[in-house]
């Protein structure tokens, strides 16, 4: 990591890591319980504790996202999220789950707020990592989404999507599908163009899903009529 784990926030990983341990069943709510009182225990620690702390998470490869949600719900930590700092804690992005969630919880909304920038979205997205160009596209959810502060960025998006509309990764393709399906909720019209001039280059997946949203406002139909939404 570019920068050292302080004792403190060690430790302080340690006790979160302790507290969940102790935890009789380990499902999200209760996970997320643990975090939220930590949050409220913590909530006068300066960015450089919290920080920490979610640092220690990083580095363990345990509950990565407990990490993520402690700097998005500590007001001081999140607005001190830069370029530097999130290329930080994107180092190890090695899966779908904690891409998703690191894009969710950290770097769109940092995007939205302008702590991270275009440039930084760019690069991961022409990265050779499959992972750096999922959570670019992952990234872009955030731009049109009321409860992140999105009001609907169809020019963001899309610089996103078409740079990787030719990409045939699953894990590519299956968040492309979704920074569109987003978006549709918001700028059905800047979707639906794109998906004409881009349509050779896009694979099946995306077609079908975004094409079935924006007719249906779900991301698929189940056998027999019935439809299903999600991501």
């Amino acid at each position: 990591m570019g920068s050292e784990i302080g004792w403190d926030a060690r430790a302080a990983a340690d006790v979160l890591l302790a507290e969940i341990a102790a935890l009789p069943v380990g499902t999200t709510p209760a996970l997320r319980a643990v975090r939220r009182s930590l949050s409220t225990r913590w909530r006068d620690r300066p960015p450089t504790f919290i920080m920490g702390v979610a640092r220690a998470l990083q580095v363990s490869r345990i509950y990565r996202w407990v990490g993520y949600e402690l700097i998005r719900y500590h007001g001081a930590a999140f607005t001190s999220l830069n370029d530097a700092r999130l290329r930080e804690l994107s180092v190890g992005l090695d899966g779908w789950e904690v891409v998703d969630a690191f894009a969710r919880i950290v770097s769109g909304p940092a995007w939205v707020c302008g702590l991270a920038s275009d440039t930084l979205i760019r690069r991961w997205a022409a990265s050779a990592d499959r992972w750096k160009r999922r959570t670019a596209l992952v990234s872009t959810v955030a731009l049109n989404m009321k409860a992140d502060g999105g009001e609907g960025d169809p020019e963001r998006t899309l610089a996103v999507c078409a740079t990787l509309a030719g990409d045939r990764d699953d894990m590519v393709e299956r968040a492309l599908s979704w920074a569109l399906r987003a978006l549709a909720g918001r700028d059905s019209g800047a979707v639906r163009r794109f998906m004409a001039t881009e349509d050779a280059r896009l694979g099946a997946r995306v077609k079908r899903e975004v094409r079935n949203k924006l007719a249906t406002g779900l991301k698929q139909k189940r056998p027999g009529g019935s439809k299903r939404g999600g991501v």
